[in-house]
């Protein structure tokens, strides 16, 4: 059976992704001017960043990497936990740009989207070592308003990546539409289901933990989709839980074991999907069931190219790090001049169509790269 170690490492070589000799130019090379919506105040208070794109001023353009630091800014990054290739990627686009920037980086992960307690205590822990600002990848929507609000009150800049919550004390937020990471996932099933021949389809989700904010972005836009479909698309099941393998398969047998070879589709999210893929071959439903992953890593792609997993959105994981140590320290340094509420990095999606010229730069970290949590220039 393929690791995760040796799925990583496959699939950034059969995609042709930057080899391992490369790694150190990549380190310190600038990344293109990633494509962007920056919104500005006012927007609906105690919002999300779907909320946000609804109700504020948007402004598609470009994000362009930052000059380098006057000084060794030290950011303190929050993680939910670094147990799967997105969180890696993200690591990546971190520690990459703060070699770049020359800034001082600690990633501080909790130990997983059940250890809420873990991260509000790595929040303590920043705020009093006095980090310059702290990236928070909230586990809640709101559990981690009241520590945010603590943080501003000590005098550190506060950023959001990826993950989606409903404070109005953070300085910035750096994500995707989460709602759309959902509607894209099921347009594509959508119009793979006409293609097909489908006047009908049924489908599950496995979306990943309830109450953390990709998690309801998903499963909201997917019905948003399914409402406006043209066809008729029947939500049978929807299962929450970590995104942990094992737990991720069991709530896949259950959803099998339930419906079976009523349903056409499964849509999960990026530690979901694959591990929805054993039981439907062990109930001999393979070749009924399509999944479709929510977001790409390095494991979905190479599942996309071997046909496993169908498509996959991508929020770019990668270049929503980028985007966020870049604007913390553009924030740092007082450069920038109307600071947006929110920046929403430019969806992705991937199939057999565009697997062949697919930017996987901007999602996936390089071939043979290992998470680092920590870097200091100071120390160079």
């Amino acid at each position: 059976m393929m690791t995760k170690h040796s799925l990583h490492l496959a699939i950034c070589g059969a995609l042709a992704l930057s080899a391992a000799p490369a790694l150190a130019q990549q380190a310190a090379a600038k990344f293109a001017p990633i494509p962007v919506s920056s919104i500005f105040r006012p927007v609906q208070a105690n919002g999300t960043a779907d909320d946000a794109l609804a109700s504020g001023r948007v402004v598609p353009g470009v994000y362009a990497p930052a000059a380098r630091a006057s000084k060794h800014w030290r950011i303190a990054f929050l993680f939910p936990h670094t147990k799967d290739p997105y969180w890696s990627g993200c690591a990546y686009g971190v520690i990459s740009e703060a070699k770049r920037l020359g800034v001082a980086v600690d990633i501080l992960p909790a130990a997983g989207y059940d250890d809420l307690h873990g991260q509000l205590q790595k929040i303590e822990e920043a705020i009093a070592a006095r980090y310059d600002a702290i990236v928070v990848s909230p586990i809640s929507m709101t559990a981690t308003n009241s520590a945010i609000a603590k943080a501003r009150a000590a005098g550190i800049q506060v950023l959001e990546l990826a993950n989606d919550s409903r404070s109005d004390d953070l300085n910035l937020k750096v994500t995707t539409s989460l709602r759309s990471m959902g509607m894209e996932a099921t347009r594509w099933v959508i119009r793979d289901a006409q293609q097909r021949g489908l006047k009908t389809i049924n489908i599950a989700l496995l979306p990943g933990p309830l109450g953390a904010g990709w998690v309801k972005g998903e499963v909201d836009g997917t019905r948003i989709a399914a409402q406006e479909a043209p066809i008729e698309v029947n939500i049978l099941d929807i299962r929450y839980g970590d995104s942990e393998r094992g737990l991720q398969s069991q709530l896949t047998e259950r959803i099998v074991a339930r419906h079976g070879a009523r349903l056409d589709y499964i849509l999960g999210c990026t530690g979901c999907a694959p591990a929805a893929l054993g039981p439907i071959k062990a109930a001999k439903l393979d070749d009924k069931i399509r999944v479709v992953a929510f977001d790409l890593t390095s494991e979905i792609a190479q599942l996309v190219r071997t046909r496993e997993i169908y498509a996959a959105a991508d929020t770019k994981g990668v270049s929503q790090a980028r985007v966020a140590i870049n604007a913390a320290v553009n924030l740092l340094e007082g450069r920038t001049k109307e600071q947006p509420h929110t920046i929403l990095v430019k969806l992705g999606m991937l199939d057999q169509q565009n697997l062949a010229n697919y930017p996987f730069d901007t999602s996936i970290a390089p071939e043979g790269y290992r998470v680092q949590l920590s870097y200091d220039p100071s120390r160079e």
